[in-house]
């Protein structure tokens, strides 16, 4: 079986819940946020109630093997300029290497495709390398930065504006496919 349809993106539901705050609140995963702080249930409750109702939010959920393992958010959709911001995260920390870019794969195709969006928008906090080379893997191009804009450990932390365009993504699918087709998960 290929890879690609071992993976799939599912919208997040009630069910899904207590493992989405399990991993919101993994050190790993809140040292790279905006918000690093522990989110209580009360706090992950209200946010779950709102991005349910939210029309310019989708959450889903990366599922690999039928197993959850990441979410991506979709937010700020503006569909009258064709446009969205996303942010994701891998949360099961026993998922296989590759992941990653699986999800990232099957997002940008879900908005480039699926949601006829032109634009997609990261912000990723200056330090995290690791982030700011996935995305340019992808072909996300620096748009910006936002100089010292969080508050980190306190210390201000620079935001990398970056962006793909539906072009540069049709244009770089069949490289990221070969990429997918060459790992062993």
């Amino acid at each position: 079986m290929r890879l690609l349809e071992k993976a799939r993106l599912e919208d997040m539901n009630s069910s899904h819940s207590d493992i989405v705050l399990n991993w919101r609140n993994q050190k790993h995963i809140r040292e790279v946020m905006f918000h690093d702080r522990m989110i209580s249930p009360e706090e992950h409750r209200t946010w779950f109630d709102r991005v349910q109702q939210d029309k310019q939010t989708i959450v889903k959920i990366f599922y690999l093997e039928n197993n959850p393992v990441g979410v991506v958010n979709f937010t700020n959709i503006d569909a009258e300029n064709r446009k969205c911001n996303w942010g994701f995260y891998i949360g099961d920390p026993n998922a296989p290497k590759g992941s990653g870019t699986l999800m990232g794969y099957l997002s940008l195709d879900f908005v480039f495709e699926e949601l006829n969006l032109h634009k997609l928008c990261a912000e990723i906090i200056g330090f995290n390398a690791r982030s700011l080379h996935y995305h340019e893997q992808f072909g996300f191009r620096t748009e910006g930065i936002l100089k010292e804009h969080i508050l980190k450990n306190n210390q201000y932390a620079d935001v990398i504006v970056m962006a793909i365009f539906d072009k540069e993504w049709r244009e770089q699918k069949s490289n990221v496919q070969h990429r997918i087709e060459g790992m062993r998960i």
